[in-house]
């Protein structure tokens, strides 16, 4: 498949469930609880809704796992080659305290690999995209779209983190770096940051899910950078547990 040729569509989707969601976040939103406590808004529904509409307009034959969908039992899912993975919103903790760095998210993957991701931040009103060979993009508030890529190192690495996922073992890996500054980002937008140079490393010590990543990771990917597990091993999905692995997002080097 030549994904030059729906990423314009896949964009579009995107922009369209993003301009739904910040239509809800600027609104008195309230705010619903899962089984596991996380927390849920009708943005994320909002969201989950118009791309899962729209990537069935662009490809009927390829199968959606989406945090928000009903999930495909296994012995359907370990049959897909291909696959598009969808969080309707990363970040609805942030989303909810209304800082802004939320993202939609929409990632093809291809034998364990994200080779096409999407990810937008509506409130901050960017978007970036990358398709794995091919390069990744980032458009800014102005809409100006331009080519991203990761940093060359610098002396001092330069590690993005959340305060919400801030842990005791993450700041102990952190700690042991040496010489690094720290800078904050919420949901995939880590991911982001590396790719467009303004950081150079995440390690995620704690749990995350396939959806939370791919579309990132796959800009990320684009930009030049890596995701591995800490055994150096390749992030992968399409997993029968959809839980990731602790990771390290990086620049064009690893540790």
């Amino acid at each position: 498949m030549h994904y030059s040729s729906i990423l314009p569509d896949v964009i579009k989707v995107a922009d369209e469930a993003s301009t739904r969601v910040l239509h809800i976040y600027q609104s008195d939103f309230k705010v619903s609880y899962k089984e596991d406590e996380s927390p849920i808004t009708a943005a994320d529904v909002a969201s989950h809704e118009i791309i899962v509409k729209g990537l069935r307009n662009i490809s009927r034959d390829i199968p959606i796992l989406s945090e928000e969908g009903m999930q495909a039992s296994w012995e359907e899912r370990k049959h897909w080659r291909r696959f598009w993975l969808v969080d309707p919103i990363d970040g609805t903790k942030e989303f909810t305290q209304r800082t802004g760095e939320f993202t939609v998210n929409i990632a093809m993957i291809e034998d364990g690999v994200p080779v096409m991701g999407v990810v937008t931040a509506p409130a901050l009103k960017e978007a970036f995209w990358g398709i794995k060979g091919e390069g990744a993009h980032k458009r800014d508030r102005t809409g100006q779209v331009h080519r991203i890529r990761v940093a060359e190192p610098p002396s001092t690495k330069r590690v993005v983190a959340s305060k919400n996922h801030m842990n005791d073992e993450t700041r102990n890996f952190i700690r042991a770096l040496g010489a690094h500054k720290t800078i904050q980002a919420g949901s995939s937008l880590k991911f982001c940051r590396i790719a467009e140079g303004h950081a150079d490393l995440y390690p995620r010590m704690g749990p995350t899910s396939e959806w939370d990543t791919a579309a990132a990771h796959a800009v990320l990917l684009s930009a030049g950078g890596s995701v591995n597990a800490l055994n150096g091993e390749p992030l992968r999905y399409g997993k029968e547990d959809v839980l990731n692995p602790y990771f390290i997002a990086a620049g064009n080097w690893y540790f």
